[in-house]
């Protein structure tokens, strides 16, 4: 790479490669796990919308194939109050679309979760014990940190902003994943909910590294190896990608999200609440062009996305993205159709 590289992460995690395989609940499998660890970087397991028995087996699967370091992933939101008057107005808001696919706006719909952080998940991290774990929106109470932190696991979180990593400092991580307006997914912001004051990775990196004395991980537009090459010019110790791994066979997406990746532009992504209720960048599609991109009618996260499932349910059978995330980076033009082992390896790769 470079006589700059910072090979803290890579001594701090036990990884040979300082590349981290993005949590992207809903999309990374165990064998994307495995297949990122073995290839020696560090394979990560989002466990936001799995349940206790499930992460178990996926945890299963990963440590039967390889002994190499793990992260698992998890979400440290709070669970919102119940407000029905919010959800009245989103299933208003969304009836129009409800009475044009032959669905009666005023059935019952699914309730939409991803499970935070919690005793049970803090069990499950004591048993299996995984080598790495990160948190998203800030990080769990102070009495289950302390108890992951017994386990011998390294603690890492998404910070936005430099406050937040100073917050995630003081609160010690045991390094900053620095999570530029670039990238794809949720956003991981806990201390401001304003998007329009974000930081773009170019910015924020060094900002953060000049503010912390931890190792800082780059998350937001990394696709290929100029952009893991510019990171660590800019003071990181390790980047995070995900967008690019979407595209790995590994990958569990919808073939229109897939095709949509393939196609995208640098201008084609936008952050929107509309899906969870929660900013969170992806490909614009029809609900996000028509009601969002950030609609003031949507409940609080994660509870907007029952309303939604009705709608999805109807327009996936037919391959359509109408009412479905794709959840894409600015960069995801820049990816390339690769297995996920060798796209570890090609991000550190001489040209």
């Amino acid at each position: 790479m470079g006589s700059w590289q910072d090979n803290r992460i890579i001594d701090l995690f036990g990884v040979e490669l300082p590349i981290i395989q993005a949590p992207m609940a809903g999309a990374t499998t165990p064998e994307m796990v495995i297949a990122g660890s073995e290839a020696g970087g560090l394979g990560s397991l989002p466990a936001a919308l799995l349940t206790i028995e499930q992460t178990k087996a996926a945890l299963d699967q990963i440590r039967s194939a390889t002994s190499k370091p793990i992260n698992i992933n998890f979400f440290a939101h709070t669970n919102p109050a119940a407000d029905p008057v919010a959800q009245m107005a989103w299933r208003t808001a969304l009836a129009p679309y409800y009475v044009e696919l032959g669905l009666d706006p005023a059935a019952p719909v699914p309730a939409a979760g991803r499970a935070p952080f919690d005793d049970n998940y803090c069990t499950l991290v004591e048993s299996y014990r995984p080598e790495v774990v990160s948190f998203h929106f800030g990080l769990p109470g102070p009495d289950l940190l302390e108890r992951v932190r017994r386990t011998g696991a390294k603690i890492i979180a998404s910070a936005t902003t430099v406050a937040e990593a100073r917050w995630l400092a003081k609160h010690r991580v045991d390094a900053v994943i620095a999570m530029g307006f670039e990238a794809g997914g949720h956003r991981g912001n806990f201390l401001d909910d304003d998007m329009a004051t974000q930081v773009g990775t170019m910015a924020l990196v060094p900002q953060v590294a000049d503010a912390v004395s931890l190792p800082v991980i780059a998350a937001g537009g990394i696709s290929d190896r100029r952009g893991v090459r510019a990171a660590f010019a800019l003071g990181a110790s390790a980047v995070q990608v995900g967008t690019a791994y979407l595209l790995t066979p590994e990958a569990k997406i919808t073939a229109f999200h897939r095709e949509a990746l393939k196609s995208a532009r640098d201008d084609n992504t936008a952050v929107t609440n509309v899906f969870t209720g929660r900013p969170a960048r992806g490909i614009v599609n029809r609900i996000m062009r028509e009601i969002g991109p950030l609609a003031k009618a949507a409940p609080a996260f994660p509870t907007a996305g029952g309303a939604l499932a009705p709608l999805r349910a109807v327009t996936e059978k037919d391959g359509r993205s109408d009412f479905s995330n794709m959840w894409a980076g600015q960069a995801a033009s820049l990816a390339r159709e690769m297995s996920a082992a060798a796209l570890t390896r090609y991000l550190v790769e001489a040209d």
